[in-house]
């Protein structure tokens, strides 16, 4: 049952904190992907890392008794729908990871907050007015000056995020309109367990199709085959898993406490956090360009998420 207005809860506090901390844990597993890309395929790290996520999530919802109706909860129509999207947008985010800076493909992502309010105004009815079309706009300039379409720098993987942003929003809007009374618990088995299909679905796909040649050997991250796993990969993988649940829990309960716009306002902070890491971790500084275009992002953002 869809749920009105006036009816969703508008914790406000409670929504920053988790969005916040699910942006700092986002941000930790992308650099673990990042480095840990030249290892596994992103097929095999979603499967396996599935592998590990959904028993353990189900372990301590048994722990915590919470474990009653998760199940049915967690394979409902609108919980696996917003699984789908959230999937989708990971996958799109994650492929491009290993190919441009952490930082553009995190603005690139970015202006999921734009969509996010288009989508507020149209679905469940909250007002954008002049400014926020002013912030479309400045987001649009944004997206063009850091991705650098037409020039030497432009890369087509930057595209990945954008389209991800796209599904990023579909997720928020139907976790707060379509999934409000859905254990956290449960919209996180779903999601895990939509990972994993997806991973294995992919892996099994490639297995088919067989792709070899200069594609095969130029992106190996994303067509080439399974490789042996490690007693140290196994290891990662299991903090990966234990990241994945979190976040799942973290960025429902954020939604599903407070509206989409105030919500997607606290996200930027993630470009902070992976600013930091590009310098400490992989020496990249932002350009002038990057900043540019990630400032009139951060600006359309804010411009469009006023209530």
């Amino acid at each position: 049952m869809n749920v009105t207005v006036e009816h969703r809860p508008q914790n406000i506090t409670r929504g920053v904190v988790l969005i916040v901390l699910a942006a700092l844990t986002i941000s930790v597993q992308d650099v673990i992907f990042k480095l840990f890309s030249s290892n596994l395929t992103l097929w095999q790290i979603f499967a396996l890392r599935g592998v590990l996520a959904v028993p353990l999530l189900l372990s301590v919802s048994w722990m915590r008794g919470a474990h009653k109706g998760i199940l049915r909860a967690a394979f409902g129509k609108w919980p696996l729908l917003r699984a789908l999207f959230i999937t989708t947008t990971f996958l799109a985010f994650y492929a491009a990871i290993p190919f441009i800076s952490l930082s553009t493909v995190g603005a690139a992502n970015y202006i999921a907050p734009i969509f996010v309010t288009l989508l507020s105004a149209y679905v469940i009815k909250e007002a954008i007015g002049p400014l926020g079309w002013i912030g479309v706009l400045l987001g649009f300039v944004g997206v063009v000056i850091l991705l650098q379409p037409g020039s030497d720098a432009f890369s087509p993987w930057a595209l990945l995020p954008v389209m991800g942003a796209a599904f990023y929003a579909l997720t928020h809007i139907t976790t707060r309109t379509r999934c409000q009374g859905v254990p956290l618990a449960a919209l996180s088995l779903s999601q895990n367990a939509m990972m994993l299909l997806a991973g294995i679905g992919v892996s099994l796909l490639l297995i088919f199709l067989k792709p070899h040649g200069e594609m095969a050997a130029t992106y190996p991250y994303i067509f080439g085959e399974w490789s042996a796993v490690a007693a140290k990969d196994w290891l990662v993988l299991l903090l990966l898993a234990g990241f994945a649940i979190a976040v799942g829990i973290m960025l429902a309960g954020a939604y599903q406490a407070a509206p989409p716009s105030t919500v997607a306002t606290f996200e930027y902070s993630y470009l902070v956090f992976v600013a930091v890491w590009d310098i400490l971790f992989f020496g990249i500084a932002p350009t002038l360009a990057s900043i540019t275009g990630m400032i009139l992002i951060v600006v359309a953002g804010l411009l469009v998420l006023r209530r």
